[in-house]
């Protein structure tokens, strides 16, 4: 019953957020239009059907995907599988699950796919579906070991950011220009429904169960991570792939060249 409640009041809540957007879109178009708003019909059913979507999607990250997030945290903080030998606790563990959780949700991320689709296709089949969304998903899975690594540790976050971003920077003069755009928005893209909650929960899970760490200084943080490192990734893909091109066309170019020399007599 409670659970019942809880949802009915999510489901409430959703439609209040939602409402002023409504209202503007409404407003727009009667004062500054000034046209009849189109199938007035479908457009109220898919009004509908957004909110309790949205609404199901929060109950769910309630139930089930940040208490998931927090429960693996936990287990994987636990003394009988950190141990404590001569160096310390040992958090190989957490940092494989880290990089694990962070490929398999970027894999799964279904705004990283409708971009991949869209890329490939203006593209012409230059950059492949495939082979965006494994760069991206390696760029995150690296992101998200290397930020659990910081909450472990205690170290500043804005460290690694500052870093990341002037790696971010030097690449961006020496990569394609026309990747450059993508490789920007595939951080945006990457941290979406799926990535954001488990990566959160990850966090604050991770902070709450090491101690000395405070879930508001160390537990945030960690999308950032997700979001810089595909940036990263992408970016090296496209030099890594301009650069076996132009490998493979100056040994054409050679070989045609020594196919027109004339032979020795």
């Amino acid at each position: 019953m409670a659970v019942i409640l809880d949802g009915l009041k999510t489901i409430l809540g959703t439609a209040t957020d939602v409402l002023p957007i409504v209202l503007f879109i409404l407003g727009f178009q009667v004062f500054v239009i000034r046209r009849p708003l189109p199938n007035v019909r479908q457009l109220a059913a898919g009004l509908v059907i957004v909110t309790l979507g949205l609404a199901l999607f929060l109950i769910g990250l309630e139930q089930t995907l940040f208490p998931l997030g927090r429960l693996m945290a936990e287990q994987l903080t636990h003394p009988e599988l950190l141990g404590n030998g001569d160096q310390g606790p040992n958090y190989i563990w957490i940092y494989l699950f880290a990089v694990a959780i962070g490929f398999s949700t970027t894999i799964a991320e279904p705004a990283l796919l409708a971009v991949a689709i869209k890329a490939n296709e203006t593209s012409g089949g230059t950059i492949g579906v495939w082979g965006l969304r494994v760069a991206v998903a390696i760029g995150a899975a690296i992101g998200v070991g290397l930020g659990c690594y910081r909450i472990v540790t205690g170290t500043p976050l804005h460290y690694y950011i500052i870093a990341g971003y002037l790696v971010v920077v030097l690449q961006t003069i020496w990569s394609p220009k026309l990747i450059i755009p993508l490789a920007y928005d595939s951080g945006g893209v990457t941290t979406s429904t799926v990535t954001v909650p488990l990566v959160t929960a990850l966090g604050l899970g991770l902070a709450e169960a090491i101690p000395g760490r405070s879930t508001l200084l160390d537990g945030f943080g960690l999308v950032a991570f997700a979001c810089l490192f595909p940036i990263i990734s992408v970016l090296a893909y496209a030099q890594i792939t301009q650069a076996i091109t132009s490998k493979k066309a100056a040994r054409l170019e050679g070989e045609a060249r020594a196919q027109d020399l004339p032979e020795e007599v």
